[in-house]
Protein backbone atom coordinates (compact mmCIF):
# COMPACT_ATOMS: atom_id res chain seq x y z
CA UNK A 1 0.00 0.00 0.00
CA UNK A 2 1.38 3.22 -0.59
CA UNK A 3 1.36 6.10 1.94
CA UNK A 4 -0.30 9.11 0.59
CA UNK A 5 0.39 11.23 4.10
CA UNK A 6 1.82 14.70 3.54
CA UNK A 7 4.83 14.77 6.19
CA UNK A 8 6.87 17.22 6.79
CA UNK A 9 9.82 17.04 9.30
CA UNK A 10 10.62 20.72 11.09
CA UNK A 11 14.27 19.91 12.50
CA UNK A 12 15.42 22.29 15.42
CA UNK A 13 17.51 22.18 18.75
CA UNK A 14 14.84 23.24 20.72
CA UNK A 15 17.27 24.40 23.81
CA UNK A 16 14.60 25.34 24.65
CA UNK A 17 11.25 25.03 23.14
CA UNK A 18 9.44 28.75 22.80
CA UNK A 19 6.32 30.29 21.34
CA UNK A 20 8.13 31.36 17.94
CA UNK A 21 9.04 27.18 17.52
CA UNK A 22 5.56 26.53 18.30
CA UNK A 23 4.01 29.12 16.36
CA UNK A 24 6.01 27.49 13.27
CA UNK A 25 4.77 23.85 14.19
CA UNK A 26 1.59 24.68 14.30
CA UNK A 27 1.05 26.68 11.27
CA UNK A 28 2.82 23.82 9.19
CA UNK A 29 0.36 20.97 10.95
CA UNK A 30 -2.17 23.38 8.97
CA UNK A 31 -0.67 22.44 5.80
CA UNK A 32 0.21 18.83 6.47
CA UNK A 33 -1.10 15.82 7.22
CA UNK A 34 2.25 15.17 9.57
CA UNK A 35 4.50 17.20 10.88
CA UNK A 36 7.55 15.51 12.77
CA UNK A 37 9.78 18.22 15.13
CA UNK A 38 12.27 16.60 14.70
CA UNK A 39 15.62 17.35 17.72
CA UNK A 40 19.17 16.58 16.36
CA UNK A 41 20.83 14.69 19.27
CA UNK A 42 24.21 15.86 18.60
CA UNK A 43 24.45 19.69 17.45
CA UNK A 44 26.97 21.54 17.57
CA UNK A 45 25.96 24.21 20.08
CA UNK A 46 26.70 24.37 23.85
CA UNK A 47 23.63 22.73 25.09
CA UNK A 48 21.68 23.47 28.51
CA UNK A 49 19.05 20.74 28.36
CA UNK A 50 19.64 16.79 27.07
CA UNK A 51 17.96 15.98 23.80
CA UNK A 52 15.68 13.73 26.30
CA UNK A 53 14.82 16.69 27.96
CA UNK A 54 14.42 18.42 24.87
CA UNK A 55 12.23 16.31 22.96
CA UNK A 56 10.27 15.87 26.49
CA UNK A 57 9.42 19.62 26.56
CA UNK A 58 8.57 19.79 23.34
CA UNK A 59 5.71 16.83 23.64
CA UNK A 60 4.22 18.19 26.36
CA UNK A 61 3.96 21.86 24.33
CA UNK A 62 2.27 19.93 21.42
CA UNK A 63 0.60 17.41 23.38
CA UNK A 64 -3.01 18.54 22.22
CA UNK A 65 -1.78 18.64 18.70
CA UNK A 66 -2.82 15.24 16.86
CA UNK A 67 -0.97 15.85 14.11
CA UNK A 68 2.44 17.01 15.13
CA UNK A 69 5.04 13.96 16.54
CA UNK A 70 8.23 14.75 18.43
CA UNK A 71 11.03 12.75 17.62
CA UNK A 72 15.23 12.80 18.05
CA UNK A 73 17.59 11.73 15.07
CA UNK A 74 21.22 11.44 14.81
CA UNK A 75 22.13 11.41 11.06
CA UNK A 76 21.63 13.63 7.93
CA UNK A 77 18.41 15.76 8.16
CA UNK A 78 17.69 14.84 4.54
CA UNK A 79 18.25 11.50 4.67
CA UNK A 80 16.25 11.41 8.15
CA UNK A 81 13.21 12.96 6.12
CA UNK A 82 13.97 10.01 3.43
CA UNK A 83 13.92 7.38 6.28
CA UNK A 84 10.53 8.51 7.26
CA UNK A 85 8.86 9.46 3.87
CA UNK A 86 8.51 13.51 4.40
CA UNK A 87 8.04 15.47 1.37
CA UNK A 88 9.13 18.51 3.12
CA UNK A 89 11.43 20.27 5.51
CA UNK A 90 10.13 23.15 7.52
CA UNK A 91 12.10 26.06 8.47
CA UNK A 92 11.36 28.74 10.44
CA UNK A 93 12.08 32.79 9.66
CA UNK A 94 12.62 35.23 11.93
CA UNK A 95 14.82 37.90 10.45
CA UNK A 96 16.42 38.73 7.20
CA UNK A 97 19.79 37.17 8.46
CA UNK A 98 17.99 33.77 8.66
CA UNK A 99 16.80 33.49 4.95
CA UNK A 100 20.31 33.76 3.58
CA UNK A 101 21.34 31.04 6.18
CA UNK A 102 18.49 29.16 5.51
CA UNK A 103 18.69 29.47 1.31
CA UNK A 104 21.98 28.24 1.35
CA UNK A 105 20.36 25.53 3.60
CA UNK A 106 17.34 24.56 1.09
CA UNK A 107 19.78 24.51 -1.62
CA UNK A 108 22.16 22.13 0.11
CA UNK A 109 19.53 20.02 1.06
CA UNK A 110 17.98 19.66 -2.17
CA UNK A 111 21.08 18.77 -3.76
CA UNK A 112 21.66 15.97 -1.66
CA UNK A 113 17.63 15.01 -1.52
CA UNK A 114 15.77 16.83 -4.73
CA UNK A 115 12.67 14.98 -3.96
CA UNK A 116 12.44 16.73 -0.40
CA UNK A 117 11.25 20.90 -0.67
CA UNK A 118 12.20 23.20 1.94
CA UNK A 119 9.02 25.49 2.72
CA UNK A 120 10.29 28.51 4.73
CA UNK A 121 6.98 29.80 7.58
CA UNK A 122 7.83 33.24 8.96
CA UNK A 123 6.71 33.26 12.30
CA UNK A 124 4.40 35.77 13.37
CA UNK A 125 5.46 39.00 14.41
CA UNK A 126 4.96 39.24 17.64
CA UNK A 127 7.44 36.01 17.90
CA UNK A 128 10.51 37.99 15.92
CA UNK A 129 12.63 38.71 19.36
CA UNK A 130 12.26 35.33 20.84
CA UNK A 131 15.33 32.96 20.22
CA UNK A 132 16.41 29.97 22.83
CA UNK A 133 19.60 31.83 23.34
CA UNK A 134 17.86 34.52 24.43
CA UNK A 135 15.55 33.18 26.20
CA UNK A 136 18.69 31.37 28.09
CA UNK A 137 20.47 33.98 28.51
CA UNK A 138 17.92 36.26 29.95
CA UNK A 139 16.75 33.18 32.06
CA UNK A 140 20.02 32.35 33.79
CA UNK A 141 20.28 36.34 35.08
CA UNK A 142 16.79 35.96 36.76
CA UNK A 143 14.23 37.15 33.90
CA UNK A 144 11.38 36.77 33.11
CA UNK A 145 10.63 34.65 30.19
CA UNK A 146 7.23 33.62 30.36
CA UNK A 147 5.84 35.50 27.47
CA UNK A 148 8.43 33.74 25.64
CA UNK A 149 7.74 29.80 26.27
CA UNK A 150 5.21 27.97 28.12
CA UNK A 151 5.23 28.23 31.92
CA UNK A 152 6.48 24.23 32.29
CA UNK A 153 9.59 25.24 30.10
CA UNK A 154 10.06 28.32 32.39
CA UNK A 155 10.11 25.99 35.35
CA UNK A 156 12.62 23.54 33.51
CA UNK A 157 14.88 26.74 33.18
CA UNK A 158 14.65 27.97 36.55
CA UNK A 159 15.37 23.99 37.89
CA UNK A 160 18.44 23.77 35.84
CA UNK A 161 19.90 27.00 36.55
CA UNK A 162 19.16 26.92 39.81
CA UNK A 163 21.19 23.66 39.66
CA UNK A 164 24.20 25.21 37.55
CA UNK A 165 24.60 27.90 40.32
CA UNK A 166 24.18 25.40 42.96
CA UNK A 167 27.46 23.51 41.27
CA UNK A 168 29.28 26.64 40.25
CA UNK A 169 28.83 25.34 36.89
CA UNK A 170 27.01 27.75 34.82
CA UNK A 171 27.43 27.89 31.37
CA UNK A 172 27.47 31.59 31.12
CA UNK A 173 24.82 31.87 28.38
CA UNK A 174 24.75 36.03 29.90
CA UNK A 175 27.80 37.13 28.23
CA UNK A 176 25.57 39.34 25.44
CA UNK A 177 22.91 40.33 28.04
CA UNK A 178 25.57 41.67 30.80
CA UNK A 179 27.98 43.45 27.51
Amino acid sequence: MIDTTRRAVYPASLDPIHFGHIDVAVRAARIFDEVIVAIYDKPKKNLLFTVDERVALAQRAFESYSNIQVAKYSTLTVNYAQEIGAKALIRGLRVFSDFEFEFRMGLANRKLAPEIETIAIMTDEKHLYISSSTIREIAELGGDVSEMTPLFVVEALRERFDELNANQSSPGYNISIRD
